[in-house]
């Protein structure tokens, strides 16, 4: 008889921990679901989005982010707790801002940024430029194009004035706490390392690799496939293909590696090794001035065929064009 009333006693405590596991699983369901859901997407309560923002499909948005009045966000963005999107700001399709993010700024103007971007933790995009020469309600922009990864702590300001832009084109990494200043233009496929710092109305074109903590001054323009080591200071231009370094830069030949990686063929290298060697490391003194081996290379019947030695010779020209700075220091060798 005891043993009976073991066993009952014991089903019964089952049944009350099973009618308790119950309890916890549905209040556990119900504290899961503080998130709004309209018209499929997904905005927590906490975050502070104003009525007058658009707001795509599937778009994602934390706790305590803030999205402003002028914001228009694209299908499947995702806002990651505490990132906020201020402004007349576009963001495209499957964008993502990682928590602390800041997008976009209450001034005139625009920020406008394509698809597929991601903007990384704390970083600053699209805010008042440094200029003083800024005037207080002046129109101010930034576009960024697609498939660009911004990562932490970087800053990337809008233009100085509204006849100009800032500008950021495809595919470009931009590593942590990097900045690009008012007025910069920077083409598609740049890789900058950490703490690459680009003052103001710089120029960057395509397929630039920098190593880390490297400054430009402002005004100085990059050419494609160039390559800039680590540390170095950038006063003056530097044309297509080539390396610098040096805490005032010089030029230390061409970035072959590079060359190499991105598919130029050996002959094409050879080409352009041969150029740059009757420009910049001259065998003897009667090999004439700066302007007449310039001038060699170009009329040489087996170089000038080679349309990247006529590119590089051409960029090299632009460095000496009006308003442009001259280009890096080269070191001088006699044979």
């Amino acid at each position: 008889m005891s043993l009976l009333l073991r066993v009952r006693s014991t089903v019964a405590s089952l049944h009350r921990f099973s009618r308790a596991l119950s309890s916890v699983s549905v209040s556990e369901h119900k504290l899961a679901e503080p998130v709004l859901e309209t018209d499929l997407c997904s905005i927590h309560p906490a975050a502070v989005v104003h009525p007058n923002a658009v707001i795509g499909q599937g778009v994602s948005i934390g706790p305590f982010c803030t999205v402003g009045a002028s914001a228009k966000l694209g299908n499947q963005c995702q806002l990651y707790p505490g990132s906020h999107v201020f402004g007349n700001t576009v963001l495209g399709e499957h964008c993502v801002l990682l928590t602390g993010a800041v997008v976009g700024d209450d001034l005139p103007g625009q920020t406008v940024i394509g698809c597929n971007n991601t903007i990384g933790y704390h970083a600053v995009v699209g805010v008042k430029c440094q200029d003083l020469k800024y005037k207080t309600g002046d129109g101010c922009f930034l576009h960024i194009g697609d498939n660009n990864e911004i990562r932490e702590y970087a800053s990337i300001h809008r233009s100085s004035k509204s006849s100009d832009r800032t500008v950021i084109g495809n595919n470009n990494l931009i590593m942590g706490s990097c900045h690009i200043a008012h007025d910069c233009k920077i083409g598609n496929n740049n890789i900058f390392a950490n703490n690459t710092l680009l003052a103001g109305h710089v120029v960057v074109e395509d397929y630039v690799r920098t190593a880390g903590a490297i400054v430009i001054h402002q005004f100085c323009h990059v050419g494609s496939f160039a390559f800039i080591g680590g540390g170095s200071a950038i006063s003056q231009d530097v044309p297509k293909y080539m390396m610098v370094t040096g805490e005032r830069a010089e030029l230390r030949g061409l970035n072959l590696e590079g060359l190499r990686r991105h598919g130029f063929t050996t002959p094409e290298m050879r080409s352009l090794r041969t150029a740059y060697q009757r420009i910049f490391m001259p065998s003897d003194a009667s090999s004439g001035g700066f302007e007449e081996r310039l001038a060699e290379v170009e009329q040489n019947e087996v170089l000038a065929q080679v349309s990247s030695v006529r590119s590089m010779v051409q960029s090299i020209r632009d460095c000496f064009a009006e308003n442009r700075r001259g280009i890096c220091k080269f070191r001088h060798w006699n044979g």
